[in-house]
């Protein structure tokens, strides 16, 4: 479908700009958001006498939002989650709580002006971009920590306290010496350890020996073979 786009639309084109796009796109996107009208000689007609006060509405928000952008460019928001000690979060955070952090602060934005590739699942600080309007985008710090403090203290670019995977792996491994008391360790674990390599053992010496018979068997026979076959 060819369309008449009515702002500037990100990899698409300009303003008055006649593009094909998908149906799908038109249909379910640019149409209903009165960003773009089907291309036609009376559509056309209709933009090129609206264009003065469409650009002077354009003019109008990019100016609005470029007095939104001083503020929130750069912005450091906080958002307060729990986490486990390798710092991946129980759940996680999406462009609605960034929206709702966002008009906490102040900021009133709509979730698809927020543009987050897939939800935060990790403490730390994450960049977001926000869409203010088609040619004005910030940059804010989504700051996702237990507690104030820590956000804080990621702000000033020191770590927080995360334990690594390979820590916990070895904090989980028990120790037999560090349960019992030293020299306290029973006899019989050793020595049921002792008798279960012997019983191994055992097993594969009398299973190396049937092997061998069975081999030797076999040559015998092969033997015998041969010589009833010669006589």
């Amino acid at each position: 479908m060819e369309v008449i786009l009515l702002e500037r639309i990100e990899k698409l084109g300009q303003m008055g700009e006649v593009v094909k796009v998908k149906d799908g796109f038109a249909r379910n996107f640019l149409l209903p958001q009165k960003k773009a009208l089907r291309a036609s000689e009376d559509n056309l007609a209709y933009f090129e006498k609206e264009r003065v006060t469409l650009e002077a509405n354009n003019l109008k928000q990019k100016q609005e939002a470029e007095v939104i952008l001083e503020k929130l460019d750069n912005f450091n928001l906080i958002i307060i989650r729990q986490a486990g000690e390798t710092g991946q979060l129980y759940g996680s955070v999406n462009t609605n709580d960034i929206k709702n952090a966002l008009d906490e602060n102040g900021f009133i934005v709509e979730k698809n002006q927020i543009k987050l590739d897939k939800p935060i699942k990790d403490l730390g600080i994450h960049n977001v971009s926000v869409k203010l309007h088609p040619e004005v985008q910030a940059t804010i710090s989504v700051i996702v920590s237990r507690t104030d403090a820590e956000a804080e203290t990621l702000i000033k670019g020191e770590e927080i306290n995360i334990e690594k995977d390979e820590n916990l792996i070895e904090e989980d491994t028990i120790n037999i010496e560090e349960v019992f008391e030293e020299g306290a360790i029973p006899e019989n674990i050793s020595e049921e350890t002792e008798d279960s390599s012997e019983e191994i053992e055992d097993k594969e010496d009398k299973k190396d020996a049937e092997e061998i018979n069975n081999e030797i068997n076999s040559e015998v026979d092969n033997s015998k073979n041969k010589e009833d076959d010669n006589s």
